[in-house]
């Protein structure tokens, strides 16, 4: 089968300009863990920002959802950080709300089921952070946390 269509860079920027909310499904309490290290970054961008995940009542400071059916309004984004075998069952909670994308997490891939969300209308993100295409269209990748610097393997020599 081909590779599934998904979004390049103008229309990542283009989902990212023209959505409100986020819905962070999976999105951990534990300050290591990478999905409190993105929520901890989006709640300080424009994005209203809510946090999926039964096993918590709140995450940083911010109520905690159990599913995408009880947040308050549909997400413009659906931002997945679950193992991949569970990313299906998000996809159909993610149409069945409403949402106009899914976004698979850096190191998340599913092509089967991102068909199933575009064959339902929604946009489709796969194996990348939201958080670094967010920081990375608003010119502030380094100040999100990494290195914007030139990458080389050449040592520089002492002036």
């Amino acid at each position: 089968m081909t590779a599934v269509l998904e979004a390049d860079a103008r229309e990542r920027l283009r989902i990212i300009r023209n959505s409100n909310s986020v819905a962070l499904v999976g999105v951990s309490a534990n300050p290591i863990r990478s999905s409190n290290f993105v929520a901890s970054y989006l709640i300080r961008t424009d994005f209203v920002t809510y946090p999926v995940n039964p096993m918590y009542d709140d995450v940083l400071g911010m109520r905690c959802h159990p599913s995408l059916a009880d947040l308050p309004e549909v997400p413009d984004i659906v931002d997945i950080f679950r193992r991949e075998d569970q990313i299906p069952g998000v996809v159909e909670e993610a149409i069945a709300v409403g949402a106009k994308v899914v976004w698979f997490q850096l190191g998340l891939r599913h092509d089967e089921a991102a068909r199933m969300a575009l064959r339902a209308g929604l946009a489709v993100v796969q194996d990348r952070c939201l958080k670094i295409e967010h920081a990375r269209f608003a010119g502030g990748l380094h100040l999100g946390g990494f290195d914007t610097g030139v990458i080389t393997s050449k040592r520089r020599r002492a002036v």
